[in-house]
């Protein structure tokens, strides 16, 4: 049976998978390995660095540095020499491949998942090259797990996270505070009443200035003669304006245009009002 299993790439900062290898072991025990690993994959913030999490049959074995983690499914039968320097392998490899903008920017799973293939060349090295072919790179890394020894995690420690994560957290139920409206005293009434007054009143308003809008309208379209004047009228009011206050944007020519309107509005009102005195309306 091969010593390491599987592997993946992961991002530190929110445990994103970014490649991993193909998996061909399906037992139930290995499920249940693949499930911590994801969870672990979660926290690595927490453990920088390398770290263990022992199970029964399998072994999870991850090195964080920077950015990128590498993570690993081994055997118990795995020394943790090689599985560490098989995640340290994986890691140069797959940061020369990638840059960080590269990492950073990642925003789907398995973003990188062409680079399975360089995954499984390393894992198929490490399986079926001897340990003596290697034996100067173990001796390095195990004194180094020597001098820093690895973080050991239990299953126990993987099921809580597990838990959380998903949020499968002890749920504590409690009654629900019951809340009832506070029925409407009688200022609140009057205070409607007053609204729905004042509402009315303005929507009254605004139909007589319709009205009024409409008759200073039409009065201006009832003659040609009429309509070329206050045209010209409003030429005259916007050029006099420009010239004098010279303009300098968009904004302030529309500025200008409706203050020539409102003066226009403003002197037909006023005719109207005249014409309607002339007829004693």
């Amino acid at each position: 049976m091969s010593m390491i299993l599987f592997a993946c790439v992961v991002r530190v900062r929110d445990g994103l998978p970014l490649s991993a290898s193909t998996d061909f072991y399906h037992t139930q025990d290995f499920l249940e390995c693949r499930r911590r690993l994801k969870t672990l994959a979660l926290r690595l913030t927490q453990y920088p660095g390398r770290g263990s999490a022992e199970g029964r049959d399998f072994s999870i074995h991850f090195s964080s540095l920077g950015d990128v983690a590498c993570m690993a499914i081994c055997s118990r039968q795995c020394p943790a020499a090689m599985a560490f320097c098989f995640l340290e392998t994986v890691w140069w490899e797959f940061t020369a491949s990638y840059d960080t903008t590269c990492i950073g920017l990642a925003s789907r799973p398995y973003a990188f998942l062409e680079f399975d293939s360089i995954i499984q060349k390393v894992k198929w090295h490490f399986n079926c090259v001897s340990s003596a072919q290697m034996e100067s790179s173990l001796e390095k890394i195990q004194e180094e797990l020597d001098f820093q020894p690895p973080v050991v995690l239990t299953v126990e420690d993987t099921d809580i996270a597990n838990g959380i994560m998903n949020g499968h957290t002890q749920i504590h139920l409690e009654p629900a505070p019951n809340f009832r409206m506070e029925p409407v005293t009688a200022l609140g009434v009057l205070s409607l009443i007053l609204n729905i007054m004042c509402a009315a009143l303005n929507l009254i308003r605004g139909i007589h200035l319709a009205e009024h809008s409409l008759q200073c309208y039409l009065y201006l379209f009832y003659s040609p003669a009429r309509t070329v004047k206050v045209v010209l009228m409003l030429l005259f009011i916007c050029l006099g304006n420009m010239y004098l206050h010279g303009l300098r944007n968009l904004w302030q020519i529309l500025f200008h245009i409706g203050v020539a309107f409102l003066s226009s509005y403003q002197i037909l009102t006023r005719q109207l009002q005249e014409k309607q005195s002339d007829y004693g309306v």
